[in-house]
Order: C-alpha cells, then structure tokens, then sequence
C-alpha cells in the first residue's frame, strides 16, 4: 500500500502533465516527451510521469490512440473575455489574450451573459483549423445592469424592451417595481434578479424619462444608455453651491497678478463656460509674453471631495447635438470658474517669451489671478483677423502670425492634419432639426488651438525630462501610438482608388504624405470619406502615466492641461504640477495609471454618445424626406449592404442588398466593394450614387435608402 504522503506529490505532478497536453493542442506525446516539455530529467521523476501517464488511461482522464502515446480523453481549456453579442442571439467572446482567436458561444450556451460582460468561457473544441467552440461557465464581471427602452403594461405584470440590439432578453417588471411608470412610456431599468434557470431577467423601473419620440426623453435615453446620470447627486450640488466667490488678499498674494495685462477669451458664440484665456503684452526687449491661463478648477474641487468623487466618475462633460452634459456642476462651471469678462480670476498659467519667429525663450507654470478686458466669439475675432481692424487688433494679428508659424512647424515636424467636416444641426424650440450644416474651421479657431497645444506640449515636457528611470516623475500624458502597418496599407490601397499614392515607408513619410493628401482632397466629394477613414487607420489617444509621446501631433511629450472645466485628466495635471513645483517627490504610478484608465473609458464612452444623438438627429432629419432623392458617396460596405452618405447634409443611411434587385449582390471585403454575381456590375466604397430616402426608424436611429439606377 502506497503511504498518503505521496499523494499530493501524485496529484501536483498530475495536474503538471494535464498542463502540457492542453498547452500543446492535446497533441499525442509519450512519457519522454511529457518530461522534456516539463524540464524534468532525472529518471525516477520520468518513471513517476509514465505511471501516472498508464493509471490514468485507465481511470479514463487519458487515451492512447497508440502504443505509448497518450492524449487527454476530453480537453477542458478554460479562457477569460468580452462577450460580442450577434443580431441572432449567439455571441463571440474576445478572450483577454490578444493572440487567442475568438470563441463562438451557442445562445442556450451563455448562461445569462449579456453583451460586453466578463465571462469565464469553457473552449471544448480547440483542434487545428477547428472552430473554436465553448460555454460561458462564469459571469466575472457585468458590463452593465441598467438599459433604457420601453415599458409594456398589461393587468398583472409587466415587460421592458430594452433599445440596445444586443440586449436579446425582455425584463420581466413585476407591477410593484414599476416607479410610476406608465404603457408605452420611456424608461431606465435596473436589472435586480435573474433566477438561475428563468428565461428572463428580473428588473425595476430607476428613472422615468417619458414619451417616446420626444426630443428630452430621447436625449437623456442616450445619455442614460452610455453610463452617464441625468443629474448631479443632492450631496454634490450643495457642495457647489456651498463654495465661497470670494478671492482673499491671501490668495492673490500666493499668486502671479496679470489683472493689469491685456488678457480676452475665444469661444464659441453659444459657449457658458470659457475655461481659457490669452494674455498679451510686449516686453522692453522687442519679444512678446503671451500667457495661456486656464481656470483653476483644482483650487476649488479638493481631492476625495463630493465634488472630487464625482467629477472623476463622470470623468468628461459630454456633448449631445442639443445639450452639454457638464462634468462639474453649473455654480463651478459656467460661474466660478468660467473665466467671465471684467471679473477678476483664478487661474493655473503657462506664461511664455516668444520672439518674432515663435521661438520659445523663456517659460513659467504657476497660479495666477487674471481680468478678462474681452470675450470674443469665434466669429468676432476672425472678422478682426480678416479686416486687420477693431478692438485689439494688433495683438490679435501678431498672435495669429506667431500660431501660424508653430503650426507650420509642427507640420514640419510631421504632426497630421486632419480637417474632417463637423455636422451641426439648426433646431427648433422643441429640438427638431430644421437643416444640416458643417462647421468650419477657421484662423480664429486654429490660433486658440495652436497657443492650447503649445500650453500642453512645454507642461509635459517640463515634467517628463525630470529624472530618468525610477527617478522619473509619475505623470498624466495624452498618449498617441503609431499607426500598425497592416491598417495603413489597407488605407493607401483604397486612397489610390482616388488616385493619391501614399508613401507609408517610415513614420516620419506616412505624416508628410498623408498631410499631402488632406491638402489635396479639401473641398473634394471624397474628403469627408477618405479623412474618416484615415482616421479610423490611426490609433487612439488614451490617457497613461507610462507613454509621453503623440504621433499626431509629432510632440515627444504631450499631456492635457488647459480644459479642466470639461476633462478629468486636465485636473490631475494640475494637481501634480503643483506639487511638483512645490517640489514634491514621488507619487503612486499605479494610482494615477488607473485613474487615467478610467478617463480613456469614459472619453470614449462619450465620444459614442455624442454619434448616438448625431445619428438620432439625422434620421429625424430625413424622417419627414421619405421618397426625396440625393446624392451620395459610398462610405461602407457590409454583407447585407452598403452604406451611404449623403453630399449634401452628411447623413448616412443604408441601401440594404435585398433592395438591389438587378442582381445578386455579395460582399468582397478585400476591396470594400459589393459585387452582382451575374452582370459583375460594382459598387466600392467612395462611389457616388443616387438615392432615395426608403424609411426611418427613429427608435434604432436606422436610415434606409433605396439605390435609383
């Protein structure tokens, strides 16, 4: 009889050997190659593998498809990742491993995961050029619990149809979970049950948002969809509300004073909160100081605070097309900290000395107090620009030739302009869009842009070439990668279907050409096209503590500093500027990395958002255009059809397959193109076609056109 001692030795050495078979694809191995794969050599270890090895051939854990050879009778291979819900209720899971292929999960297979939840997922197909098959076997972690949609009230129960696609599950609302909320209205739902073999998830009614089809409910549906509340919590506002107006002699003496120098803001007509403003004035020496000040929200939302808690959940003000959704409430927002004409200010400054050739001689980062002498509206200060008069003319004329030079420097550098066209909407009183519009950038804008990227650019430069290794500073930076090479190949193959050649060789080239081709294709039908997906070639911008360069903009260092009002980032930027000015030693990298994490999220979050409500606005655009004809540009394609974009007003719709009747017409991915099977008659993307506008479901915000031959 064996002594009990040798058995945890059996059970680790067991579990070891299982380790192997299912590292390796359940390939056939013998004892030898068990070892070899294990490191182990000495052979009473080889002999104890091969005993395990035959044991377990017959208690059934292996096989031996051959004399000596053995594989594990069943594979259990257990994988972490995000659940992608399909149209017809299976899913994919995006395992947390970059280099694993996706796993299809069966829809009686997912267990109750919902779409973009962290799921633990057994994979029990895994051969080579096999589909990868498995079940989800663990929920880890809820993407979300609240939807929005509709409610349906019958007499003794009621259903909630959520709006979401990829929500294929109705919730079940019993009548005492209701809130208030009536048949056919508009609500947020929270998911509070799901009983382990029910169909349905078990939910109550948190907000009421109303008719459907009304612009508010709409817009807060969208904003209650992404994650983002309605209001700001009762705790929250009267810590607003609580905080004093008052500047004490104590600060200001704390402080650099520029209330004696020319200082104005620019923003747009429409804009509450003016978060930044230029000073100007010329020194003795010939050479200009031009200050950026930026409002000190870090003076007054302290950390950990209510106001602090919230402003970081928050992470970003959100822009719908009708609405601001603030990250802070509106007594900091558009009063204390809005830098308002003829009131004096705190501030957070970055104060250069620049000569005649934008070169940077001097610089300072500190609190200030400022007095703002004008607001401009964009429009104000471009008309100054262009007829080189009108109040503070001169200054704003020097500012713009010196943004003109640090514009074409950075261009030189390889920074990539990217001028895509900006939809707006002309609304009515009650919201209803009355026309379309794209906004233009002009020298006005492009001037506050320059001196804004010039502020965050030398702020992260100051504190990222502090210290070396260990001993560099933990920071925030605004991180942009390179594009990966397989994108902008793909990218230059369909540019040259416009006929513009891209030359993506090195980095540096692919910013030279890609500028080249932006200069080329302005005003042109397939500029909006080919700059959006140029843009969709690039990486993303996150936040992080552990990358300082933009390859956009071609700067080594790169951070967010002068929008505080409206970004997160903005105010940790300046909480640890700060402290490191007040010279302030390390700080927690993984704290902060995380923090920055969390904004990225968010941002993006946002960003979908602020689409959503584009998206929603359009098809009520054209909800009263059925049967109207338009040009348009091809600007997707999918396997059930293509999606256009109509030249006039931007809005996109789809010509679904099924309503192309001249002909059988299938995807050819490879050259974004569809194809007719019979007639091989084409249409790739950036095709102009004519349309007619088919039908529009608000509700899913889908746009449906029909191709006119």
């Amino acid at each position: 009889m064996k002594s009990k001692k040798e058995n945890p030795y059996k059970e680790v050495l067991t579990r070891m050997i299982v380790d192997v078979f299912e590292k390796s694809d359940n390939q056939k191995l013998n004892y030898k190659q068990v070892a070899a794969k294990l490191n182990i050599s000495d052979s009473d270890s080889k002999v104890a593998i091969a005993d395990i090895l035959n044991d377990a051939s017959k208690s059934g854990l292996f096989t031996q498809p051959e004399r000596g050879k053995f594989k594990l009778k069943q594979l259990n291979v257990y994988v972490t990742g995000k659940v992608d819900m399909t149209a017809d209720g299976s899913a994919y899971i995006v395992p947390n491993d970059e280099l694993e292929n996706d796993i299809f999960v069966a829809p009686r297979k997912l267990r109750q995961a919902l779409h973009n939840d962290i799921v633990k997922v057994h994979v029990y197909e895994r051969g080579k050029g096999k589909k990868r098959e498995g079940e989800v076997v663990e929920i880890i972690q809820r993407a979300k619990s609240d939807f929005t949609g509709t409610i349906d009230v019958s007499q003794s129960y009621a259903f909630f149809l959520a709006d979401d696609r990829k929500m294929n599950h109705d919730i079940f609302i019993p009548l005492d979970n209701l809130n208030g909320a009536q048949d056919g209205e508009k609500v947020v739902v929270s998911i509070i049950e799901w009983p382990k073999n029910a169909k349905n998830p078990i939910g109550k009614v948190k907000d009421i948002l109303g008719k459907k089809g009304e612009n508010n409910t709409e817009m807060n549906a969208i904003l209650a969809d992404f994650g983002f509340p309605l209001n700001f919590p009762k705790e929250v506002d009267e810590a607003a509300n609580n905080i004093s107006g008052e500047i004490t002699k104590e600060e200001i003496a704390k402080r650099r004073d520029f209330r004696n120098t020319l200082t104005f803001t620019i923003d747009p007509a429409d804009a509450k909160d003016f978060d930044d403003a230029i000073s100007f004035q010329t020194l003795e020496n010939g050479n200009y100081e031009i200050g950026v000040h930026i409002a000190d929200v870090s003076h007054y939302v302290t950390p950990d605070s209510a106001l602090d808690k919230e402003a970081f959940e928050r992470a970003t003000s959100v822009y719908l097309v009708d609405r601001v959704i603030p990250m802070l409430p509106e007594r900091l927002s558009n009063d204390l900290c809005s830098l308002r004409p003829h009131e004096d200010k705190l501030c957070f400054s970055a104060v250069f000395e620049i000569d005649e050739k934008a070169n940077i001689l001097d610089q300072w980062f500190g609190r200030t107090i400022i007095h703002s002498d004008r607001r401009f509206s964009y429009e104000e200060a471009q008309e100054i620009i262009e007829n080189k008069e009108g109040q503070f003319s001169s200054e704003l004329l020097k500012l713009n030739e010196l943004a003109y030079i640090l514009r074409e420097r950075k261009f030189k550098n390889g920074a990539i302009s990217f001028e895509s066209e900006e939809v707006k909407f002309h609304l009515d009183e009650n919201g209803k869009p009355l026309g379309v519009y794209t906004k233009v950038r002009k020298d006005a804008h492009k001037l506050i842009e320059d001196f804004m990227l010039l502020a965050n650019r030398k702020v992260a430069e100051y504190i990222g070439k502090q210290g070396r290794g260990k001993n560099k500073l933990t920071f925030v930076y605004r991180f942009h990668d390179v594009p990966k090479p397989d994108t902008l190949t793909n990218f230059s193959q369909f540019a040259l279907r416009f006929g513009h050649k891209l030359n993506i060789k090195s980095d540096k080239e692919t910013a030279k050409s890609l500028n080249a081709l932006m200069t080329k294709i302005e005003g042109s039908k397939e500029q909006n096209l080919l700059t959006s997906l140029a843009v969709r070639s690039m990486a993303k911008a996150i936040y992080t503590t552990k990358n300082t360069s933009h390859y956009g903009l071609a700067f080594d260092y790169y951070t967010h500093f002068t929008s505080p009002i409206r970004r997160y980032p903005d105010v940790m930027v300046h909480r640890l500027l700060q402290f490191y000015l007040d010279g302030g030693g390390k700080v927690n990298a993984e704290h902060y990395e995380k923090m920055a994490e969390h904004s990225s999220q968010m941002e993006k979050k946002a960003a979908e958002a602020e689409r959503a409500s584009i998206k929603y606005k359009q098809a009520e655009f054209l909800q009263d255009q059925i049967g109207v004809e338009y040009k348009g540009l091809v600007s997707g394609v999918t396997e059930w059809g293509m999606y256009v974009e109509i030249a006039e007003n931007k809005c996109e719709g789809m010509v679904r397959l099924r309503d192309i009747t001249d002909d059988f017409y299938t995807l050819d991915e490879k050259n974004y193109a569809i194809i007719g099977q019979r007639k091989k008659k084409v249409y790739q993307l950036g095709d102009e076609v004519q349309i007619k506008v088919k039908k529009v479901d608000l509700e899913k915000r889908q746009i449906d056109f029909i191709l006119i031959s």
